[in-house]
């Protein structure tokens, strides 16, 4: 597949991809080099990216992105591990605390909470 071809069916822009390129998140083995020098992505590409748009919309930013995936940095399993338990502990303190608010709202909206606001 060419570029564009990647870009419509992941809804990531062409500078976006060559950006993950750059930063080592798309690995090689997903792109090779056609007679005229385009880049020509495996199928597999699709999947891959889907994979790392779920992990960027777990907070992790590009650069722990690119650690977690760049075979050039040295970064042992153990270490990737404590990545994740860590990101995990974040996002599950994220979710109590949109827990505490939901319910806040809520007792807002049955008149059970005093808010100094006219709703």
């Amino acid at each position: 597949m060419k570029i564009n071809e990647v870009s419509k069916l992941t809804g990531l822009p062409i500078s976006t991809l060559r950006f993950y390129e750059r930063k080592n998140i798309i690995p090689e083995r997903y792109i090779k080099r056609d007679v005229n020098n385009y880049r020509v992505y495996s199928e597999k590409i699709i999947e891959y990216l889907e994979d790392v748009k779920a992990i960027l919309s777990a907070d992790f930013s590009i650069e722990e992105l690119s650690l977690m995936v760049n075979q050039q940095i040295n970064l042992s399993y153990d270490e990737k591990m404590v990545m994740l338990e860590q990101k995990i502990k974040e996002i599950d303190a994220i979710r109590e605390q949109l827990t505490r608010s939901k319910k806040f709202l809520n007792e807002i909206l049955e008149g059970k909470a005093e808010f100094q606001t006219e709703c």
